[in-house]
């Protein structure tokens, strides 16, 4: 049974839970650095991006890795998205396959790269997949978002993140997303002090207007089974969207049809419009209930010339 994240993840003050979950969070890095010392690292015959993060959930990886693929086709880039074949997850598959029409959905990584060159692709990009360490990237690209950042600052399951902050060493980009203003300059400052060499980007989420629009003066039910339901609430807010009632589920929460017609029947008898992310949709779309809609959204990466520029050096 799948549960939301706990709040003490996200708490700057260390929680009494986080500190005698220490020990399990520290045993559990030890194994898998042992784990990776005995790994074979495979090398494709294509470059490699990797789009992940260390923050577990919800930093917007796979938008970004959407937008990529966007980029690299402009520069002339036949490029595929790799996302490895979890059953929880076909909702990002159909949000790529809907965006881009063009993904490789694989249990091993390694061997998506060769389906890819079979295919006729000049490069691929991994959405997830930081911490697998058998295949080499030529780069990786580490997402945030600016309301999470790193949380607590500790590891599973003390706290979010995959593996430690100072992990950020190894990687080349970090896609913070966010409008850059002060409030980042600290967290810009710990990344730089863990490594010089390291770029940091800033991305924002582009709700589509007419939607945005059509919920401009109506009273609205949000629902949310995301990574952090909560930037969803808050971009309709952003967006000033009446939101009276939100309802937070599990990330890739898998809904059933009753508890949908349920969420229609609270909507209707307060009178509100039903609004979800495009992810949740389309784990929804199989029940063809119309009173469901949806907000799409893209991703726009500042200072894309740049980026740009940077993401050539490695390919």
């Amino acid at each position: 049974m799948k549960i939301l994240k706990p709040k003490f993840w996200d708490e700057e003050k260390l929680n009494f839970y986080a500190l005698i979950l220490l020990p399990v969070s520290f045993v559990l890095q030890i194994l898998i650095i042992i784990k990776n010392f005995f790994i074979k690292v495979k090398i494709a015959q294509i470059p490699v991006v990797c789009v992940g993060n260390i923050y577990l959930g919800g930093t917007g990886k796979t938008p970004t890795s959407i937008q990529l693929s966007l980029i690299l086709k402009k520069l002339g880039k036949k490029s595929v998205i790799i996302k490895k074949n979890f059953t929880n997850q076909a909702d990002e598959k159909m949000l790529i396959m809907k965006k881009l029409n063009n993904i490789i959905s694989i249990k091993n990584r390694f061997m998506g790269t060769e389906q890819a060159v079979k295919k006729g692709f000049d490069l691929v990009i991994l959405d997830d997949g930081l911490q697998d360490k058998t295949l080499f990237k030529n780069l990786n690209i580490v997402c945030f978002n600016e309301k999470q950042l790193s949380g607590n600052g500790l590891t599973l399951p003390s706290g979010p993140l995959r593996e430690p902050l100072k992990s950020l060493k190894k990687y080349q980009i970090v896609i913070i997303n966010s409008k850059k203003d002060k409030r980042l300059n600290k967290f810009e400052k710990i990344i730089k002090k863990i490594s010089r060499e390291i770029s940091i980007y800033y991305s924002t989420y582009i709700p589509d207007p007419i939607k945005i629009k059509k919920f401009k003066n109506k009273k609205v039910l949000a629902f949310a089974g995301i990574g952090n339901p909560k930037n969803f609430f808050d971009l309709l807010y952003e967006q000033k969207v009446n939101v009276i009632k939100k309802i937070s589920y599990p990330d890739h929460y898998n809904f059933s049809k009753r508890e949908i017609e349920q969420l229609i029947i609270l909507a209707k008898n307060e009178g509100l419009k039903i609004i979800t992310t495009e992810k949740d949709f389309y784990r929804i779309k199989k029940f063809k209930l119309k009173q469901i809609d949806y907000l799409p959204i893209s991703l726009k990466i500042h200072s894309e010339d740049l980026f740009i520029k940077e993401v050539k050096k490695y390919l």
